[in-house]
């Protein structure tokens, strides 16, 4: 089977704190509880979800599902595209490369599709699995796998939280905990990830080492 690196997309691909963050207060604000949301919110769930997002925000839990229809709304309709992360662009094509690449997201795979369109990295992604597909975390990256020939030796998670770690040491497979996106790398370190990245050319250091 070919190698799989299986990217994360809010943080990880797309820099997309303050939209994020943004987002989360208006629709906090048009439910009823104003705050300003931080990106300390952000650090410290355990699930990286926009359900556990509005519950650290203080929404109630029967007001959970409108807090996470709408902030998608805000997402799938933005107009501008959101930014992409610094550097990344040049490594994605030089990965495509070497492996088959992925996305498994908690956002809309509109937002997602949008996003490689903008780029011009639309084709360097065989699939995208996102809040749309049903499953899990661990469940789509099984499902990656089983559609790439049943084998985990070589299938790697690359993420900035830490239900990424997690979800990539249920599935069997390794992490690569990254440190520029919405949980910071102390937070990763304490779920011991496979590997721990500073910067997204850290990424084609590490998989042109192993392909040599």
């Amino acid at each position: 089977m070919d190698r799989i690196l299986i990217f994360d997309f809010d943080g990880v691909l797309a820099d997309s704190l303050a939209p994020m963050l943004s987002y989360a207060g208006q629709v906090c604000l048009e439910l009823g509880y104003p705050c300003t949301p931080t990106q300390k919110d952000l650090e410290i769930l355990d699930k990286m979800e926009l359900s556990e997002y509005g519950r650290q925000l203080g929404i109630p839990e029967e007001k959970i599902e409108t807090f996470v229809t709408r902030s998608f709304e805000l997402f799938t309709s933005r107009e501008e595209p959101l930014a992409i992360t610094p550097g990344i662009e040049s490594v994605i094509r030089e990965l495509s490369q070497l492996a088959i690449l992925v996305v498994i997201t908690g956002n809309s795979c509109k937002v997602v599709e949008k996003f490689l369109d903008t780029y011009g990295l639309t084709d360097k992604f065989q699939t995208i699995l996102g809040a749309e597909d049903y499953g899990s975390r661990v469940e789509k990256i099984l499902k990656v796998i089983s559609l790439n020939g049943g084998s985990n030796g070589e299938v790697y998670m690359i993420g900035d939280a830490v239900s990424d770690i997690r979800a990539a040491r249920e599935a069997g497979i390794k992490s690569i905990a990254i440190g520029w996106g919405h949980q910071s790398k102390e937070r990763l370190i304490t779920e011991n990830p496979d590997f721990l990245v500073d910067q997204p050319e850290d990424l084609l250091t590490l998989f042109l080492i192993s392909h040599a």
